[in-house]
């Protein structure tokens, strides 16, 4: 763009203490209790007092009618730098790039950058029937309520003009499957197979049962705060390469088959001084796979329209070629909410540490790790990615 201000890099600024409350397939407390208990950990993880964290970023779905400010109070807190982050899967990434301009313009020294949402059996409907006013309006009554019936539009097209296959889909949710198996916290505990994937009933064509996230309770939180200070509380400090964010990018597709990353890769590669073939896993948003083999492209691991050929020549396992969700992904691990977009940061600080949960990576040294949210009814509005290093 012309007269655009070249950014700074996040010189200093690191993350570090990755913390995941256990998620529950259904839970009777409530979204301030998981939040609580995520804040609790980055406490007594950092050996910091309540009091010494001044930054607080906050993302959740269902912690209506408290906001963050109002659970300051309950969890003791006395921030200087306060931010809500209303992005869903975007919001990790966002919540990470803001927090690092923070603290390195010396406004805060230590954010906690925390997501978490309960479960209900019956939040889950009142979250899409509230979910925006274009959704109560015009796709809601019409018995379209939710993101299988947008995402199996967006699929479908996507299918229609590249040729991706239902098989090139199940390739990804069988190999995030298999990664998940080592992963303690995901909820899916068996092995998929391809053939079970392509059996699995259908839930809006081309949308089967195995393509779509299953809803849980659950809290992720990571801290941002200056290499020094990481370093003076003995905890490895990831560094941060560079950031992107954009949202209601390419609004000339009919339906949408390009998220906003196009509109800024250059610059998070070239701010990072790096390039694909150097990355050792990708952590992408995965609330469905067709939007993960979309960011394969956008993100510059293959071009437009090479994502079925892309899934077709690699594995994606955590022992393979491309490590990719290396949790599982939502797919797999399950979806938290607003906590759902934080999974893929969290599990990328794991690895760049060398502390997975599940399987390690072998020499892990720069990941990727995009997010993707607040889907209307035809697109996804937000878009952002975050290169990341093991510490120095």
């Amino acid at each position: 763009m012309t007269g655009r201000h070249p950014r700074k890099a996040y010189d200093g600024v690191v993350a570090c203490l990755p913390v995941t409350i256990p998620y529950r397939r259904y839970s009777t407390n409530n979204a301030q209790w998981w939040i609580g208990r995520a804040l609790r950990e980055l406490v007594r993880g950092s050996g910091l007092r309540a009091q010494d964290i001044d930054g607080f970023s906050l993302s959740s779905f269902t912690l209506a009618p408290d906001t963050a400010i109002g659970l300051t109070q309950h969890f003791g807190l006395s921030p200087r730098w306060l931010d809500t982050v209303p992005l869903g899967g975007a919001a990790a990434v966002v919540s990470l790039r803001r927090a690092a301009r923070a603290v390195q313009s010396g406004d805060v020294d230590i954010v906690a950058c925390v997501a978490g949402d309960t479960n209900h059996v019956d939040s889950f409907r009142k979250t899409l029937a509230h979910f925006s006013r274009f959704s109560q309006d015009a796709v809601y009554p019409y018995g379209a309520g939710g993101a299988n019936a947008s995402f199996a539009m967006i699929a479908r097209n996507y299918m229609d003009i590249y040729g991706a296959r239902r098989e090139d889909f199940g390739k990804i949710c069988v190999a995030q499957r298999q990664n998940a198996l080592s992963y303690p916290h995901a909820l899916m505990k068996s092995p998929l197979t391809l053939d079970a994937y392509m059996a699995a009933r259908p839930i809006a064509d081309p949308i089967h049962l195995f393509d779509c996230v299953m809803p849980c309770a659950g809290a992720e939180a990571f801290l941002v705060c200056r290499e020094d200070v990481a370093r003076s509380l003995n905890l490895p400090g990831v560094r941060i390469l560079s950031t992107i964010e954009r949202h209601n990018a390419c609004a000339d597709d009919p339906v949408q088959v390009r998220g906003g990353w196009v509109v800024d890769i250059d610059e998070l590669w070239s701010m990072a001084g790096v390039k694909p073939s150097d990355v050792d896993f990708v952590e992408t948003y995965d609330d469905y796979p067709v939007i993960s083999m979309m960011q394969f492209e956008d993100l510059g691991f293959c071009k437009k329209g090479e994502g079925p050929d892309f899934v077709r020549s690699h594995t994606f396992t955590n022992d393979g070629d491309f490590p990719h969700n290396t949790s599982g992904g939502q797919l797999s691990v399950g979806q938290a909410g607003a906590a759902g977009g934080h999974l893929g940061v969290v599990e990328a600080l794991r690895q760049l540490t060398g502390k997975a949960l599940g399987t390690q990576v072998q020499d892990a040294a720069i990941g990727l790790v995009s997010g993707f949210g607040m889907i209307n009814y035809d697109r996804g509005l937000s878009s952002c990615a975050a290169l990341l290093a093991r510490p120095s």
